[in-house]
C-alpha cells in the first residue's frame, strides 16, 4: 500500500483533506508522519443545530503549516440524504502519528476508537438517524434548537453505554487500542470525500495562528462554532500563521525516508 508522503510542508495548508490513491481503502494513511502526539479532545460545550438535516461534525487536531491546530465542531449538510459523517483520527504506526481523514457514506466507519462526544463514543453514531428524507436527532446527546427543529427523540440509553475519554490518537503510548470491525472496514471502502464547506472550514481554521495547539497550549478558545468557517466567515481575533511557527512545526515531521503508512486488517 502506497502512501504519498508530501515533503515541502509549508506548501500546503492542510493535510487532512489530501489523499493518495490506493488500490484499497481499508488501509488509508495520509499526509506526513508527526513525532508529535496531538493534544486530548478539549471539553466543550456543543452549539444547537437551527438548520433541519445538518449533521454534526465534532471538533479534532489537524496538522498543517504551523503544526497541530483545532478545527472546530460544526454543524455541516450531508453530500447526500442518507449519508452519516465517519471522523477522522489520528494512528500510530511504529515511528510517526498519521491522520486518516474523514468521509462520508450510508453507515458510520472505524475512527479509531476516538470519543469525540455529542454521539461519536469510540464506535459508530447514536446522535440521530436518517428516516426517510428527514434526520431525526437523538436530543440525550445532542443540542437542537427546538423552535425551529421537530424532528428528534430521546434515547438516554446510549448515555450510560458511553465512555468518556479525550485521548485524541489511536495506537502508541497512551492512544486508544481499538480495532475496526469487517462492517467498519466495509463502510470506508465505500467513502465519499469531505464536502467543499467541510475543507473550507478546515483551511480557514489552519490559516489562524490562534488555533494552534503550540499558542493555545491544547486549550482553543474557540473550540466549536455554529456555521463552518469560510472566507467571508473567518475565525474571531484571526491572526495569520507566522514562519516561526512553520520552522517550529518542521522539526516533529518525520523523514519522507522513515515514514511508513498504518494499516488496519480485517479481524480474522
Amino acid at each position: 500500500m502506497q502512501v504519498l508522503i508530501r515533503t515541502a510542508l509549508a506548501a500546503f495548508v492542510s493535510i487532512a483533506f489530501i489523499a493518495a490513491p490506493m488500490p484499497s481503502r481499508a488501509q488509508v494513511s495520509i499526509g506526513v508522519g508527526v513525532m508529535l502526539a496531538p493534544p486530548p479532545i478539549p471539553v466543550y460545550a456543543q452549539p444547537p443545530c437551527s438548520t433541519p438535516n445538518y449533521l454534526w461534525e465534532p471538533g479534532y487536531w489537524a496538522w498543517g503549516s504551523g503544526g497541530y491546530y483545532w478545527v472546530p465542531g460544526t454543524w455541516v449538510a450531508a453530500p447526500t440524504v442518507g449519508f452519516l459523517w465517519t471522523p477522522g483520527y489520528w494512528g500510530w504506526n511504529s515511528n510517526a502519528y498519521y491522520w486518516h481523514r474523514g468521509y462520508w457514506g450510508r453507515s458510520v466507519g472505524f475512527y479509531g476508537g476516538i470519543s469525540y462526544g455529542f454521539g461519536y463514543f469510540g464506535a459508530g453514531y447514536v446522535g440521530g438517524r436518517w428516516y426517510g428524507n428527514a434526520f431525526r436527532y437523538n436530543t440525550a446527546v445532542t443540542n437542537i434548537n427546538r423552535t425551529v427543529i421537530h424532528n428528534t427523540y430521546v434515547d438516554k440509553t446510549v448515555i450510560n453505554r458511553t465512555t468518556y475519554n479525550h485521548v485524541s490518537y489511536n495506537g502508541g503510548k497512551g492512544g486508544i487500542h481499538a480495532q475496526p470491525t469487517a462492517g467498519e472496514i466495509t463502510a470506508q471502502r465505500h467513502e465519499h470525500p469531505p464536502t467543499t464547506e467541510q475543507q473550507n472550514h478546515e483551511q480557514t481554521a489552519s490559516q489562524d495562528r490562534n488555533h494552534l495547539a503550540s499558542v493555545n497550549h491544547g486549550h482553543p478558545t474557540t473550540t466549536a462554532v455554529q456555521h463552518p468557517y469560510s472566507a467571508t466567515n473567518r475565525p474571531p481575533h484571526y491572526t495569520p500563521v507566522t514562519n516561526a511557527d512553520r520552522q517550529a512545526a518542521q522539526s516533529h515531521v518525520v523523514a519522507p525516508h522513515q515514514a511508513a503508512p498504518q494499516s488496519h486488517k480485517p479481524p480474522q
